[in-house]
């Protein structure tokens, strides 16, 4: 359950704001057929452009985004069929439908090889040529449909975990999301790690006109710097050693939709400044290439790190910090709103028991009184932990979270120490628990095992 708006039709997203409806270059020397088409597609709802040549298609093409070309053959100067090899060479993500009242057998090989989604014969009937770009759209979105979805199984394993919690801070937050979510603005999602972040993203797409495309998440910090790049923007083939063939990049996956850049503070700073170049002129280019494509595509980005505090240490840009910041949403953690936490188990609960095929376990007062009164430093992340670990137990391990255990260390420290020395004595006494075990204290923690080699490196532990 994402955050759902009290009445949900009282608010009509200005039409400037909806993602565009597709659109179509039309490239034929014959100025019939080019008015023919564009009537044609235009009155079937299609935005469409017309050029004479491959020369002027190229320039069109170079301004704005287009998903579809239909492109003549027969051009004067560059035929359509050398076009086709240039825009596939240069990363052209989009279909191409190449028509001909000359064809054989070899060109329409040559034509297929050459990238073409089809092939098709003048004199042709409307329905052809409709069906045709109704076959490439459709295409188009089943593999961007696909490729998402198994990114979301990839990453949340077949889970999808609620934000819930009738705390005064997450009404407040609710609120915020109401009103921005309409908006095409650039968001950033401030938070401590395991708060819920991404969730907070997923319901400004969910409440927004673009609900319907896209809704692509990246983790910046688990991707190496020297990926990043060709992941976010795509690849030519040869672009760098290894790539075998043209690849897109998340952007293109995310076009019309939103794009989720979670840990954006882990961001390489030798590529914010190419980053900034995208937010401000809406225009990606794949590595290997000097062609930019135009994307469509809001950003939403997420950090649990202080962005002015490294603005400050030269970590990361000003310029970019200040347009992503249009717009800050901060998640409170979960010791902040103690009062949800019982909601949140009891919906891990419901999730985990049909995941893990075991039965239920009852959050009595006690249990839910012992849950409320712990610090969560871990957050809702190490809540729904801890709650797995409940159902493989059998019950409660409260003793885990109580005076006897290292994980109570953050609620008995005194009041008087800072934030970040609670938090290094909760994440010490949990390694010193796990044996010295990495991996294992990441797992109680809730966190990466990246974040905490990162935090383990600035104590020099």
């Amino acid at each position: 359950m994402a955050f759902i708006p009290e009445n949900p039709g009282s608010e009509s997203p200005d039409p400037a704001d909806r993602p565009a409806e597709p659109t179509v270059l039309v490239v034929d020397d014959e100025e019939g057929m080019r008015s023919f088409l564009s009537r044609t597609l235009a009155l079937r709802g299609w935005q469409v452009e017309a050029a004479a040549s491959a020369e002027e298609g190229a320039a069109q093409l170079a301004g704005r985004h287009f998903d579809l070309i239909i492109l003549d053959i027969a051009l004067p100067g560059k035929s359509g069929l050398e076009w086709l090899k240039d825009l596939k060479a240069a990363g052209f993500a989009g279909d191409v439908i190449l028509i001909t009242a000359f064809a054989d057998m070899e060109t329409a090989i040559d034509a297929l090889r050459a990238g073409a989604s089809d092939f098709v014969l003048k004199p042709f009937r409307v329905d052809q040529i409709v069906n045709s770009i109704n076959r490439c759209f459709e295409r188009a979105r089943l593999a961007r449909e696909n490729f998402v979805l198994r990114r979301q199984l990839e990453e949340r394993g077949g889970a999808r975990d609620e934000i819930v919690g009738h705390s005064d801070s997450i009404a407040r937050l609710r609120a915020l999301v109401r009103r921005v979510a309409p908006t095409p603005s650039t968001v950033l999602i401030q938070g401590e790690s395991g708060v819920g972040k991404e969730l907070v993203a997923r319901a400004l797409h969910q409440l927004s006109p673009r609900a319907s495309r896209p809704f692509v998440a990246v983790n910046c910090a688990a991707i190496s710097a020297d990926l990043i790049e060709s992941e976010l923007f795509g690849h030519v083939k040869g672009a760098f050693t290894g790539a075998k063939e043209a690849r897109n990049g998340l952007f293109y996956y995310a076009h019309g939709g939103t794009l989720f850049l979670d840990e954006i503070g882990e961001f390489p700073l030798a590529l914010q400044s190419k980053l900034l170049r995208v937010l401000e002129e809406r225009k990606i280019r794949p590595v290997g290439t000097e062609h930019e494509v135009p994307v469509d595509v809001r950003v939403v980005a997420a950090t649990n790190r202080d962005l002015k505090q490294e603005v400050a240490q030269c970590r990361f840009r000003q310029d970019l910090f200040y347009r992503l910041e249009v717009m800050t949403l901060t998640v409170p953690p979960l010791r902040q709103r103690a009062e949800d936490v019982p909601e949140l188990a009891a919906l891990f609960m419901d999730n985990l028991c049909v995941q893990l095929g075991v039965a239920p376990l009852l959050i009595t007062p006690e249990v839910a009184h012992a849950l409320s009164a712990y610090a969560w430093p871990g957050n809702v992340r190490e809540l729904r932990n801890f709650v797995e670990r409940s159902l493989l137990f059998g019950e409660f391990p409260l003793d885990s979270l109580g005076s006897d255990g290292a994980a109570m260390e953050p609620a008995a420290a005194p009041p008087s120490l800072l934030l970040a020395e609670v938090e290094k004595r909760h994440i010490l006494a949990v390694l010193a628990q796990s044996n010295g075990s990495k991996a294992r204290a990441a797992d109680l923690l809730g966190v990466s095992r990246k974040t905490l080699d990162r935090k383990c490196a600035e104590w020099g532990v």
